[in-house]
């Protein structure tokens, strides 16, 4: 049982994703019922509250904070297995409020993603001492975009090459743990927009067989820490 919170408040792109536009959120006796994609898997995120997908949500911290605890307090989850948090890029406050507010249930960790190239690199050099100055855990990096394989010559390429060496020395560097690279999948985008799952789409490609590694690492890391209570990352 999964819930996926996305807290990205003026940039939700979670419900598009899921394939859940135009879903509302719907109230009950027990609290704001997320929406489902499948019986497993519930979503909250601000995208359910705005009239249309174009609309800008223009609010200061205070207000963003007050939404965020709502979701945490009023929304009725059920028994889960597993919180997701999908935060905006950055050290903001969304992410000072969510490390505040869950503070109490030992968060498990953080998962980083980047992508290699030096510019990115910057800002989660950011992230990780972010975290460990507000002592969040740090499950892993994940590098995204990395490397393209040609579909037709099957030769790689390096869009966004690691000048500095990327994400893995990133992690050597930092003493963390890189938890695997995504490469460049221009079929990785099309399901995102078409809200369909990736993996159910293209099985065979390398970037799903990169997503279910990760995937594996992040639950072994996750079941190491809290064998039997409740999963937050």
């Amino acid at each position: 049982q999964v819930a996926l919170l996305d807290i990205d408040i003026c940039g939700p792109s979670i419900p598009k994703m899921m394939g859940l536009e135009g879903e509302q959120v719907h109230q009950s006796g027990s609290g704001w019922s997320p929406v489902y994609v499948e019986e497993n898997l519930g979503v909250m995120s601000v995208g359910f509250l705005l009239s249309s997908p174009d609309d800008a949500v223009i609010w200061r911290g205070p207000k963003k904070n007050g939404l965020i605890k709502q979701f945490l307090r009023d929304v009725d989850w059920g028994e889960i297995d597993y919180l997701i948090v999908d935060t905006p890029p950055g050290t903001s406050d969304e992410h000072l409020s969510i490390v505040q507010y869950l503070g109490a249930t030992h968060i498990d960790g953080a998962v980083i993603i980047t992508t290699p190239q030096e510019v990115s690199l910057q800002d989660v050099r950011k992230e990780i001492n972010f975290c460990r100055k507000v002592k969040l855990p740090i499950i892993g990096v994940v590098e995204n975009m990395s490397g393209f394989v040609c579909p037709k010559c099957k030769n790689e390429s390096q869009i966004f090459p690691p000048t500095t060496g990327g994400a893995e020395k990133m992690c050597q560097n930092l003493n963390v743990s890189l938890l695997g690279k995504v490469p460049l999948d221009p079929q990785i985008g099309k399901s995102c927009d078409k809200g369909r799952s990736f993996l159910s789409e293209a099985p065979e490609s390398p970037a799903t067989l990169s997503y279910r590694n990760i995937i594996q690492r992040i639950q072994e890391y996750c079941d190491q820490h809290h064998f039997h209570e409740e999963k937050i990352i």
